[in-house]
């Protein structure tokens, strides 16, 4: 039972500024309205939403470079950028935030997308690119074998728009139980043809709660990485991939940008139980990092 808690003021954002053809964080809105529609058992909203793109690339963004100074709990940064889509004072303002105990998720994608996330404090360190931090631990091979362009890491666990099937690691972490589940865990997420990698930085109090498995080679690879509060940071979880929270895989009929040419799957427009599965993940997700789970 919850009963009633704060309410939680999350901030949605990307690391490019807005754009019509690119994951800006208009492709984001059924994450955002899913949040803003949670209520506690007082029927009162469990979550403030602000959702956004970073400020022109080139200058400090006047949000996170100054994080740690507003009156959010929770900071979800979709890194979709190219390697320039964080500052060092955006840098900074995001490890102050955390400092102060603020909640963090950090999801990326493919190759190097997102990889100007590299130099946070510890959450950092858990995301592998193709020629930065990169993982010591995995084959530099690729996994998929379908969009060429594309160099590992790139596990491929899917068509946008169908889900995969977890393997959860024990023991199950608060952001993925979920009584009303066969086996009381979440089991689905959304799919992607070429996901990132992540593992748990070596001395972190960070663990991996949730593997995959590659459609394309049966590789494992991490799906997330859960770091708890040790007085020094606030909690934080580290995403092999943004997809698992873009409108585009969550329904694909509502489109993507024009350079994606894979053709997409349905797999969740057809499976209740997948949808729900993702919905209650973000649900989780956002209360464990608000410290109300």
């Amino acid at each position: 039972m919850l009963g009633h808690i704060m309410t939680s003021r999350i901030l949605l954002q990307t690391t490019i500024p807005p754009s019509q053809d690119d994951w800006s964080i208009d492709r984001f809105s059924l994450l955002a309205s899913l949040l803003r529609d949670q209520r506690d058992e007082s029927e009162q909203p469990l979550f403030e939403v602000t959702a956004r793109d970073r400020d022109p690339l080139g200058t400090n963004d006047s949000v996170l470079a100054t994080l740690d100074r507003t009156d959010y709990d929770e900071l979800w940064l979709f890194a979709v950028d190219i390697g320039n889509g964080l500052t060092e004072a955006d840098r900074r303002g995001i490890d102050a935030f955390r400092a102060r105990g603020g909640g963090v998720l950090i999801a990326r994608d493919h190759m190097d997308l997102g990889c100007s996330v590299c130099d946070l404090a510890s959450i950092g360190a858990a995301h592998h690119f193709h020629s930065h931090n990169i993982d010591p631990d995995a084959p530099a091979v690729r996994d998929d074998p379908f969009t060429l362009s594309i160099s590992w890491p790139n596990f491929h666990s899917g068509a946008n728009g169908d889900f995969q099937q977890l393997d959860i690691v024990e023991p199950v972490h608060p952001v993925l139980r979920d009584p009303s589940a066969a086996g009381g865990s979440i089991r689905f997420l959304p799919s992607h043809p070429h996901e990132g990698a992540v593992s748990a930085p070596p001395g972190a109090r960070a663990r991996v709660i949730a593997r995959s498995r590659s459609k394309a080679t049966g590789a494992a690879f991490n799906i997330a990485v859960a770091f708890e509060s040790d007085g020094d940071a606030g909690r934080a979880i580290a995403q092999s991939t943004f997809h698992h929270f873009a409108d585009y895989n969550w329904d694909p009929r509502v489109g993507a940008p024009s350079f994606v040419d894979e053709p997409p799957g349905d797999g969740m427009l057809r499976q209740a139980e997948a949808l729900a599965a993702t919905h209650r993940y973000a649900r989780n997700v956002a209360l464990w990092l608000a410290k109300a789970d």
